[in-house]
């Protein structure tokens, strides 16, 4: 039988690949769980735990009246939101199917593919957790009242895209170093549990304490969204601007070393076999 090639359009091929990564990223979200609505709730129940334990925390150490005028779990919610965002959205590339993965054996399936996959699943489940989890808090205990409701939500795509940057030169490096690989991301998500700063804000911190952790991306981006979050708050030490340079700069590299072990991942395994 002869085989006819078939010409694509450049849109064809663009809805083609859009398929692709849609039903990549549903089977990204059903992996774990069959069941959506149970991996949504599992994800909803971290959330308000590590809520609840801050909320302890901070009622326990005396620490809520140094903090920002306004509602304070929404203070809370706002860094362990932003912080979970990032910290999934980095966790779920750098588990995203290699050059190596059986799955890449498939024709249409590509390292690309997976990795926007993975990206657009995590942003979907921390986004859906996110409205969530304010939804009950308005209806359950008071009205929710945030200033500037697109600059939130703003930082939280950022977080995101910065998380999805950094995963990615995790994902970059893990076929050659997989240890190193999965040490590294385990150290930067446990470190960023205090180096995020959403236990304070920059404004009431002094400076010999806050160069510790304006190298931070994520410190900047849950300082920004607290700015837009309450009124009555103007962050003076932080900015949107560095995260984003940061995060471009990262995924650059991380694009970059995916290419090169993508071209050479034969060589090298076959090599250390």
């Amino acid at each position: 039988m002869f085989n006819v090639p078939r010409s694509e359009s450049g849109v064809s091929k663009a809805v083609r690949i859009f398929e692709l990564i849609y039903h990549a990223a549903v089977h990204d979200l059903r992996k774990s769980h069959t069941n959506a609505l149970m991996g949504l709730f599992i994800n909803v129940a971290q959330t308000m735990m590590l809520v609840a334990v801050f909320y302890l925390m901070f009622a326990i150490m005396g620490m809520r009246s140094s903090q920002i005028r306004g509602d304070f779990l929404l203070y809370i919610m706002s860094g362990i939101f932003i912080y979970m965002t990032q910290i999934k959205s980095m966790g779920s590339i750098v588990g995203a199917e290699g050059a190596a993965s059986p799955m890449m054996q498939h024709a249409p399936m590509s390292t690309f593919i997976s990795i926007m996959s993975h990206a657009l699943s995590a942003l979907y489940i921390q986004l859906l957790s996110v409205v969530i989890v304010v939804f009950l808090y308005d209806i359950a205990f008071t009205p929710v009242e945030i200033y500037d409701m697109s600059g939130v939500f703003g930082m939280i795509f950022l977080a995101w895209f910065s998380g999805c940057a950094i995963g990615l030169c995790f994902y970059a490096i893990k076929p050659w170093m997989p240890g190193v690989a999965s040490i590294g991301s385990t150290i930067y998500s446990r470190a960023n549990m205090i180096a995020s700063g959403k236990m304070f804000v920059a404004n009431t911190v002094p400076w010999n304490i806050l160069v510790m952790f304006t190298w931070n991306p994520l410190f900047h981006i849950i300082d920004q969204a607290r700015g837009f979050m309450f009124i009555n708050y103007n962050p003076h030490y932080s900015n949107w601007h560095y995260p984003l340079i940061v995060s471009c700069v990262l995924l650059i590299i991380g694009f970059m070393g995916e290419s090169y072990t993508r071209k050479h991942a034969s060589l090298s395994w076959g090599a250390r076999g």
